[in-house]
């Protein structure tokens, strides 16, 4: 079929299924982008060849930007040989493909609106997915609808069990908190584990986590699988038992009358009393701690303040700080994004992009992610088969992520009221 042809076919189809009262949304998925990262330092691709092949068998087909995975380890043979077709970016042809794209996969979403014509070269009705820092972000949101495109910001997507897979907060998360670690303990002034010479025994390093959320978590099993004595701090009780399965000491949060819990999977915000009371608290164990992994954020809020100048200075020199939510305004006061900064003798690491560190299989995660979102968007469609990808307005799903409407609106939903993780 002619690239005319092709073009008049997407049209036809986005114009049919013309959203009776808004309830369902008709997307062709006959070409999926997968563009290069545009950001500085993005190593991460939305794709691999894992997930092209499978998606190809489910009636998908792929353009993939030559040099797309080459920073995470995916050759451009490995993609043509899932059976995608390279685009080189600089050649004629390559505005075309983006105008006939029906989906692009992407990490940094929002880098596209940037720079080169990005976002602007797609047609009408097409489909963005990736992270699209979606909270405040006014102006990629009207960028998208003047453009007519739609959007699903992965930032958005609910917590709840069916949506496990496509999860790329907690997939990215593991990533953070188990690098985190390793960075703290290359940065560390003494060994991580009990080690007993004929010099001497040698005591373990004390850990303190605060946040016990999917990074907190995995950064407590990668402390303790270096043989370190881990003590986690969370504002929710019920965190409890999973950091005393994976054999930390849990931290009691302060007794106050309205302690913070939890919806949909993230933690809530908690009042300045509590923060204060818990700061106090914290204030012993950073005393003993020879590592401090900061991961606590609040879904799209600025992150909570839990270590101020004053409990620095108490801290022993030579101690590490690793700052996760540096990027929210960090747990602890003085970090830097992508800095490393001395306070008082202490170390402090601004660890604003640690999935980008260890691409290749950060981009594993995530590329398997966007294939389970992909594969529920196309439903019971029976393997091979071409057709429209449909997005249900009704689907909890789609409807908790949709950031931009083809339509020019966004449903109802309001961005301000829904959750975005955090590595915490």
């Amino acid at each position: 079929m002619s690239p005319q042809g092709a073009s008049r076919r997407c049209r036809h189809r986005c114009n049919v299924g013309t959203l009776e009262a808004l309830t369902r949304l008709e997307v062709d998925l006959t070409r999926v982008l997968v563009p290069r990262e545009r950001r500085a330092g993005e190593h991460r691709v939305a794709a691999t060849p894992e997930t092209v092949k499978r998606l190809i068998g489910r009636g998908c087909s792929f353009w993939v930007e030559s040099g797309a995975g080459l920073a995470a380890g995916f050759a451009d043979a490995d993609y043509r040989a899932a059976g995608a077709t390279l685009l080189d970016p600089s050649a004629a042809d390559a505005a075309l493909c983006w105008r006939e794209a029906d989906v692009v996969l992407c990490v940094q979403g929002a880098t596209l609106a940037d720079g080169d014509p990005g976002l602007t070269r797609l047609r009408p009705g097409a489909l963005l997915i990736g992270l699209l820092e979606p909270h405040g972000n006014t102006a990629l949101q009207e960028l998208l609808q003047r453009q007519r495109l739609s959007a699903l910001a992965l930032e958005l997507l609910p917590r709840i069990s069916r949506a496990q897979t496509m999860d790329v907060l907690s997939s990215q998360a593991n990533v953070a908190g188990y690098k985190a670690v390793l960075l703290a303990a290359a940065a560390l002034d003494r060994y991580v584990p009990m080690l007993m010479t004929a010099a001497g025994t040698i005591q373990p390093a004390r850990a303190l986590i605060l946040g016990a959320g999917v990074a907190g978590l995995q950064a407590l099993a990668t402390a303790r699988r270096l043989g370190a004595v881990v003590v986690v701090s969370d504002v929710r009780p019920a965190a409890k038992e999973q950091v005393e399965s994976l054999g930390g000491r849990f931290l009691e949060p302060p007794s106050l009358e309205q302690s913070p819990a939890e919806v949909g999977g993230y933690a809530q915000q908690a009042s300045e009393a509590f923060l204060t009371a818990q700061r106090q608290q914290l204030a012993d164990q950073l005393a003993l701690a020879d590592m401090v992994i900061c991961t606590a954020q609040v879904p799209g809020r600025q992150a909570p303040r839990l270590i101020d100048d004053a409990m620095l200075a108490g801290m022993r020199p030579g101690a590490v700080v690793v700052d996760l939510a540096v990027a929210q305004g960090g747990n602890c006061e003085g970090s830097r994004p992508g800095e490393t900064v001395e306070r008082h003798g202490v170390r402090l690491i601004g660890a604003d992009a640690l999935p980008s560190s260890v691409p290749h299989h950060a981009s594993a995660l995530y590329a398997r992610n966007l294939a389970a979102l992909l594969e529920h968007l196309l439903g019971g469609r029976p393997a091979g088969a071409g057709g429209a990808l449909s997005l249900d307005l009704e689907d909890p799903i789609v409807s908790g992520c949709l950031f931009s409407h083809a339509e020019g609106a966004v449903a109802g939903v309001s961005v301000a009221l829904q959750p975005v993780g955090g590595v915490a």
